[in-house]
């Protein structure tokens, strides 16, 4: 795992850089979840470089702070630890407007494509609870985006008129999602509207609910983490990388 500091729209934002074991491979930018750039996320990055991709993970709450300034001090095992934390980490997640994720985003994947190690010209992204908004975003705004994938995402289908969901029009990648269960930022009227619009665009997608599974299953350092949903997030995600990206 290396870390970088990418030069973003309004101050420098660390970045961990994951490598397959031979140094090189398709890119993919991960976006992280509100709980921040931490070791979660690295190991993360680790694991889907692991099967032959060059991994960026951006600190995209560098506005608020730096990584470790952004991210949880208690144990979000605990009870109730995380709750608190996410009533501080909320208005973080609030300054991350569309025009400013538009921006961010360039600059994100600009990075990605210079990275030493990094092979052919298409890219695929992962988001995670916000994350996943900037997964979409970044698919309607750069068609080098190939692979979407998007899981416990929030908010990602709404009637703003800046949703994420309105880009995909202009987007060329395949998408899988894997929605939480009975989740507030993301209710089946919001699926339903998701899935319309990948229709209408002509995408290909997967769009499912992980049954049983809560908003940010995936996240190991928390006490919502799911193993089983968690590994079928992995069999998922790597099945649409390969199809799309085809790693060294």
């Amino acid at each position: 795992m290396e870390l970088m500091t990418i030069a973003a729209p309004d101050g420098p934002s660390e970045a961990y850089v994951a490598r397959p074991e031979n140094g090189h491979g398709p890119g993919v930018l991960l976006f992280m979840d509100a709980i921040g750039l931490r070791p979660q996320i690295a190991d993360m990055a680790d694991r889907i470089a692991s099967w032959g991709y060059v991994v960026l993970a951006p600190n995209t709450l560098y506005r608020s702070g730096t990584a470790a300034e952004t991210s949880p001090t208690r144990d979000l095992r605990e009870p109730g630890a995380r709750d608190e934390f996410f009533q501080q980490a909320m208005p973080r997640v609030d300054e991350l407007t569309a025009d400013r994720t538009t921006a961010d985003i360039a600059a994100y994947t600009d990075a990605l494509a210079h990275l030493d190690g990094v092979t052919g010209g298409r890219f695929g992204t992962v988001g995670y609870c916000m994350g996943a908004q900037l997964a979409v975003r970044a698919a309607g705004q750069d068609q080098r985006f190939v692979a979407v994938g998007g899981f416990h995402g929030a908010r990602l289908a709404t009637d703003e008129p800046d949703s994420p969901h309105l880009g995909l029009p202009n987007a060329r990648a395949e998408l899988v999602f894997g929605h939480a269960d009975q989740d507030r930022s993301m209710p089946p009227e919001a699926i339903e509207r998701l899935g319309d619009a990948m229709e209408a665009a002509g995408l290909t997608a997967t769009n499912e609910v992980y049954s049983g599974a809560a908003h940010g299953y995936t996240m190991a350092d928390t006490a919502v983490y799911d193993e089983a949903a968690t590994e079928r997030m992995y069999t998922e995600l790597r099945a649409l990388l390969d199809r799309t990206l085809s790693p060294a």
